[in-house]
């Protein structure tokens, strides 16, 4: 097979994926990248339509997608020390009326300004602690700030700094595909409503965080639940208890890993494909189902492979290898553990020993933990730098410029989401919150 050499940086670790990114464009690190477009400003990335440089920029985004104006030159052209400066000053200047969020895949540059950071789960939490904050800035993407919004008070303002911030994955699944899906699933299914001897309902719908606030609101309206990489199997057996079979979207490979995990036979777990006749599958399969997968995935996950597991076996001998479970199914068999950032994170943190770490997440989060945890060898099991798309989307002089806004009285690029949408998502969502895994 054809391999890629992993090249293990020696300590101590730059967190910085944009220094890394720069050194490789110039030449100093013989590293790859994925697209040298990821050296230049967001900025000028926003004026195409598209998820822009990095692990999305091959997906096809939809008609209408959000699109950020033009940055003003000021923040376009202040280097990274004068960024930092105007940040922190705006900060300053507005105290306890602003809350700053930063997502775990952020640049470092970013995260350094974050009050807190997280993933888009506890961010929301996060956000639910300061009730009297004025403004939530959500240094994520678009879905993490609806979900902000839902939780948060309706006169706080929830903010995205760059508005092209969205998420391939999320996009996977529209509201009009899934109602369509529905429609379809009735009329193999029967009224949707009817429960069996057992209690039961033909399908639950289950979304993962990681989708728009109208497919939360639709789960809500169906009787569903929200789930996260680390509650999804507990929401599957709520899921269960009350429903015959599953339609779990928008990610395929976070619903097969955790379904086949809990002893679902693979094919009893047909793929749903929304461009396709009843998903490309058919009535008898369907009836069969007890999980339908939507055709959807995380660009970034999808990157990692059996033969970059193999090759880090074969190169670091007693390796420990640790996986998101948004990767393909025969990677998280591979690898001797999967779980969120969270517990990604967590696992690192508890090694107790000089440890090598192999793990498949996004860049930015490795090479942060490897800054972190210089007593042990952590690296990404991909050997080509290759963040995420649109998480790469915030940098700096977009968090500037919002905060900036808020110290001059403007709120700018807040991001709303309709009481028709808001009031059946947050049941979904506190669906969610009730249904807590065992304490491990």
């Amino acid at each position: 097979m054809t391999t890629t050499s992993v090249t293990v940086q020696s300590h101590p670790v730059d967190p910085s994926v944009d220094h890394l990114i720069q050194q490789i464009v110039a030449g100093p690190d013989t590293s790859a990248t994925c697209s040298t477009d990821l050296a230049v400003g967001p900025w000028e990335i926003d004026r195409d339509p598209g998820y822009g440089p990095g692990a999305s920029m091959g997906d096809v985004i939809p008609t209408g997608a959000p699109r950020q104006g033009e940055l003003p030159a000021e923040y376009r052209e202040a280097d990274d020390e004068a960024l930092d400066a105007r940040i922190r000053a705006a900060k300053k200047a507005l105290g306890e009326r602003v809350v700053v969020l930063g997502h775990f895949y952020q640049r470092d540059e970013v995260v350094t300004h974050a009050d807190y950071v997280g993933d888009s789960f506890q961010l929301a939490n996060a956000a639910l602690e300061h009730p009297d904050a004025e403004a939530i800035v959500f240094c994520g993407v678009h879905f993490m700030a609806e979900t902000a919004d839902l939780l948060s008070g309706p006169e706080q303002a929830v903010i995205l700094p760059n508005l092209a911030a969205g998420c391939s994955m999320a996009d996977m699944a529209d509201i009009d595909q899934v109602e369509e899906c529905w429609e379809q699933l009735e009329e193999v299914y029967g009224d949707m409503t009817a429960a069996d001897a057992d209690g039961r309902v033909p399908v639950v719908p289950v979304t993962y965080m990681n989708s728009s606030a109208a497919i939360k609101g639709f789960v809500g309206r169906h009787g569903g639940i929200v789930c996260t990489s680390s509650n999804a199997r507990t929401v599957l057996e709520w899921a269960f208890q009350r429903g015959r079979r599953v339609l779990f979207f928008p990610d395929q490979h976070l619903g097969r890993n955790t379904a086949k995990a809990m002893g679902v036979p693979l094919d009893r777990m047909p793929m749903w494909n929304p461009n396709r006749p009843l998903g490309g599958t058919d009535a008898r399969t369907l009836a069969d189902a007890e999980v339908i997968l939507w055709h959807g995935f995380c660009s970034v996950h999808r990157r990692f492979t059996v033969d970059q597991i193999a090759k880090a076996r074969a190169e670091h001998p007693g390796v420990r290898v640790i996986v998101h479970p948004e990767c393909p199914m025969p990677v998280v068999d591979a690898a001797d553990e999967s779980g969120s950032t969270d517990y990604i994170r967590k696992a690192i943190a508890a090694a107790t020993e000089p440890t090598t770490f192999a793990i498949g997440t996004e860049i930015n989060l490795v090479q942060r933990l490897a800054a972190e945890h210089p007593q042990h060898t952590i690296f990404c099991l991909d050997p080509v730098v290759c963040p995420c798309s649109t998480m790469y989307r915030i940098h700096p002089g977009y968090l500037a410029w919002t905060l900036e806004g808020l110290v001059a009285g403007e709120v700018r690029n807040r991001i709303t989401v309709t009481p028709d949408v808001a009031d059946p998502a947050r049941v979904a969502l506190e669906r969610m919150l009730a249904a807590k895994p065992p304490a491990s």
